[in-house]
């Protein structure tokens, strides 16, 4: 199918006409592991520095904390216990409520939940699909005890008007930074804004340990909580005495070390990432298709491509084709009030417009840092291919 569009319909320059479509599948990420991971690990192997303690956790976490402009970074197991800590930290109780928007992963939605929280979901903005400000500001009642802004492939909110608005109310603001490690906002990085910030290591994250999360955070009193909380709220300096409530949400030292071996080609990744994403927008200029539109003072770390396709294209149609072409894709998260276990919240009478356009034709495509500059042409030209032929069938 691509050959034959390219004869018929691709004349622009941005794409040259000699393609060759790649032996191998390409997925939407997959994660850059090398001799310096495999050596890190391997020194916890034969030191038996194995679980949560060891040299690479706190150095880890020196790392991000670094990378976040704040004084303390505390290691978890996951992105999603990272947020759940912070909150519980945070003093969320039952009954409390927390602006959330609708258009997120899951996980920033279901903490709230699991603290006994009430989320309110809160519009998107229809040039950068993150949380629109003055639709948060709409929900604030005597219950809200936070927000928590998304900043969702690798844009950052409007954070500045957030923590004005949470000044105003005396919100605490826990910034969901999954997709955003190397972000930056007038010169912030992501998480640095906030009273407490959240990052993801998954395998698809733009640093990974694997399985993996980190909270951030400025106040020492705070971190200082979370650090203790982490670790089922034991006394540091008296074993098997616990004074706090606590969980066991703590990354071990081979995660650890993964995330340190990672964080060693930090920038030259952001680099890469960077120059893949100019090439998408180049290559689809005259695309019908619409990318996220960030303000000049934002630098994004261009986590996951992603775009919104046209209204009168069938995207699981067209996934499918992109798939026969050896292309890997995925649409965007859901709205989290269409989902079963929030849909019979009364949140469902309120309108999203914004959040369910960019949800329904949002796609993200293949951006891993050892992608080749082919490899992204293949992508873009299978991609014209299967829109021009949706939109052909549709006529017919």
């Amino acid at each position: 199918m691509v050959n034959g569009a390219l004869n018929h319909g691709i004349e622009d320059d941005a794409i040259e006409r000699a393609v060759i479509r790649p032996t191998s599948f390409i997925p939407v990420y997959q994660p850059e592991i090398g001799p310096i991971e495999k050596a890190y690990v391997n020194d916890c192997l034969d030191t038996s520095w194995i679980s949560s303690l060891g040299k690479y956790v706190e150095r880890f976490e020196a790392d991000i904390a670094r990378i976040s402009g704040v004084s303390h970074g505390i290691a978890v197991a996951n992105g999603t216990v990272a947020l759940h800590l912070a909150h519980h930290c945070l003093n969320l109780q039952p009954g409390d409520e927390v602006l959330v928007p609708t258009f997120t992963y899951i996980a920033s939605v279901n903490t709230i939940t699991q603290c006994g929280a009430r989320p309110v979901f809160v519009e998107s903005r229809a040039d950068d699909w993150l949380m629109d400000v003055e639709d948060a500001r709409s929900k604030i009642t005597k219950r809200t005890k936070g927000i928590v802004p998304v900043h969702l492939f690798g844009a950052v909110s409007d954070m500045d008007s957030i923590m004005e608005l949470a000044k105003e109310h005396d919100l605490y603001v826990l910034e969901d930074c999954a997709e955003a490690l190397g972000s930056t906002r007038g010169g912030r990085p992501a998480g640095s804004f906030g009273h407490a910030g959240s990052f993801s290591f998954f395998g698809n994250k733009t640093v990974t340990t694997g399985e993996g999360g980190m909270v951030v955070a400025r106040e020492e009193e705070l971190a200082t909580h979370m650090r203790l909380t982490k670790g089922q709220g034991q006394d540091p300096n008296r074993r098997y005495w616990h004074d706090r409530m606590g969980f066991n949400y703590r990354m071990t030292n081979i995660a650890a070390a993964i995330g340190c071996a990672q964080m060693e080609r930090f920038e030259e990744t952001l680099a890469r990432k960077a120059e893949i994403a100019a090439l998408y927008k180049n290559y689809l200029s005259d695309a019908p298709v619409q990318f996220q539109q960030l303000p000049d003072d934002v630098v994004s770390s261009n986590w996951l491509i992603s775009l919104l396709l046209p209204a009168n294209v069938d995207r699981d149609v067209l996934m499918e084709t992109l798939k026969s072409e050896g292309v890997d894709s995925r649409p965007v998260f859901y709205c989290s009030h269409h989902l079963p276990m929030y849909a019979d919240d009364s949140e469902k009478n309120n309108s999203f417009p914004i959040a369910e356009d960019i949800a329904a034709r949002g796609i993200s495509l293949p951006s891993y840092p050892s992608m080749t500059d082919d490899m992204v042409k293949w992508v873009c030209t299978a991609l014209i291919a299967a829109i021009e032929n949706d939109q052909r069938l549709a006529i017919e």
